[in-house]
C-alpha cells in the first residue's frame, strides 16, 4: 500500500486538476461565443489594471491644481494637448482624476462587497445550518436591515459617523450583507438534508468541518455572482453618496464628486459631466453583464457532460 503510494499521486494531481481545466476551457468556450461578455471582461480587467496602476498611468498630480490649469477669465481649461480631457474648476487635470477615480471606485467596490459578502456568508450559513431560534433571530434582523430603502439607509449611517473613504466601505457593507444572507440560508437549508452531510454526520463529524468540506464549497458558485453584481452595486452607491457630498472627502477624486461639479458647467465645460459619467455608466455595466455572464457559467445545468 505504502508502496503504491507514490505512483498514485500524480494520478490523484491529475483528477483534482481536471475540473479547473475543464472549467478554465469552458469559460473560454463561452467568452468566443459571447462578444458582449467578452468585451465587459476585458473592460473589467482594463478597469483593474489602471486602479492597480493608477500613479503611474495619471499624466498629472490628480489634486493639484496648475496655474495653467485656469483660462484668463477664470474658467476651466478645454481638452488640448496640455490636459487631454481639459481641467476642472480648481485648475486640476480631469484624466489625472478620472484615473484617480477608478481606483477609488474600484476599491471601495471590492472592499465593500468583500466585507458584505463575508457577513452575509456567516450569517445566512449560520441561521441555515443550525436553525431553530437563532435562524428566526438572524432572519428577522435581516428583513428590519432590508426593510430601509438602501440609498436612504447609508446616507443615515454616513451622516451619524461622518464622511470619509473608510466610512463609505463599512456603511456599504453593512447595508449590502442581507441580500446574499438570505440567498446563503436558502443554499444551506436545501444542502443540509443532503444525502453526503446526513452520511458525515451520522459517521460523527463535527459540524464545523461539514460546513468547511462540505457545504461552503457549494456556496462558491453564488458568492462569486453575488460579488461581481455586489461590486457595480456598491460603486453606485458611493457615486451616489459622493455626488451627494458626503462620501469619499476632497481634495480625493470621486467619480459622483465630479458628477455633481461638472452639472453646474454644462454648458461651458461639457466633458466635465459626460466624460465621469460614461465611465460610471460603463464600469456598472460591465461588472452587471459580467455577473450575468458568470450566472450562466457556474449554472450546473449548462455544464453538460463532462
Amino acid at each position: 500500500m505504502s508502496a503504491a503510494a507514490p505512483l498514485l499521486e500524480p494520478a490523484v494531481a491529475e483528477a483534482a486538476a481536471t475540473p479547473e481545466r475543464h472549467f478554465a476551457r469552458r469559460a473560454l468556450h463561452s467568452l468566443r461565443r459571447d462578444p458582449v461578455a467578452l468585451a465587459s471582461v476585458i473592460v473589467v480587467l482594463v478597469l483593474a489594471v489602471v486602479a492597480i496602476f493608477a500613479p503611474l498611468i495619471a499624466p498629472h498630480d490628480p489634486v493639484h491644481a496648475y496655474s495653467n490649469g485656469l483660462s484668463a477669465q477664470g474658467a476651466p481649461v478645454h481638452p488640448g494637448k496640455d490636459f487631454l480631457l481639459g481641467t476642472d474648476p480648481n485648475g486640476r487635470d480631469v484624466l489625472s482624476r478620472l484615473i484617480s477615480g477608478t481606483r477609488v471606485s474600484l476599491l471601495v467596490g471590492v472592499v465593500a462587497t468583500g466585507l458584505a459578502a463575508l457577513i452575509g456568508v456567516i450569517v445566512g450559513t449560520i441561521a441555515g445550518y443550525v436553525g431553530g431560534i437563532v435562524d428566526s433571530v438572524l432572519m428577522r434582523f435581516t428583513d428590519v436591515v432590508l426593510s430601509f430603502p438602501l440609498l436612504l439607509f447609508c446616507i443615515a449611517l454616513i451622516a451619524v459617523t461622518g464622511p470619509s473613504t473608510r466610512n463609505v466601505v463599512l456603511v456599504i457593507a453593512f447595508a449590502y450583507w442581507t441580500y446574499l444572507a438570505r440567498i446563503v440560508r436558502s443554499l444551506v437549508l436545501s444542502l443540509k438534508e443532503r444525502e453526503f452531510v446526513t452520511a458525515a454526520r451520522t459517521l460523527g463529524t463535527r459540524d464545523i468541518t461539514i460546513l468547511r468540506r462540505h457545504i461552503l464549497p457549494h456556496l462558491a458558485p453564488a458568492i462569486v455572482v453575488y460579488a461581481t453584481l455586489g461590486i457595480a452595486a456598491s460603486i453606485m452607491i458611493e457615486a451616489s453618496l459622493s455626488y451627494l457630498g458626503i462620501g469619499v472627502p476632497l481634495p480625493q477624486a470621486s467619480w459622483g464628486q465630479m458628477v455633481s461639479q461638472g452639472q453646474q458647467y454644462f454648458q461651458s465645460a461639457p466633458w466635465l459631466l459626460i466624460v465621469p459619467g460614461v465611465c460610471l455608466i460603463l464600469t456598472v455595466l460591465a461588472f452587471n453583464l459580467a455577473g450575468d455572464w458568470l450566472t450562466d457559467l457556474l449554472d450546473p445545468a449548462e455544464e453538460g457532460p463532462r
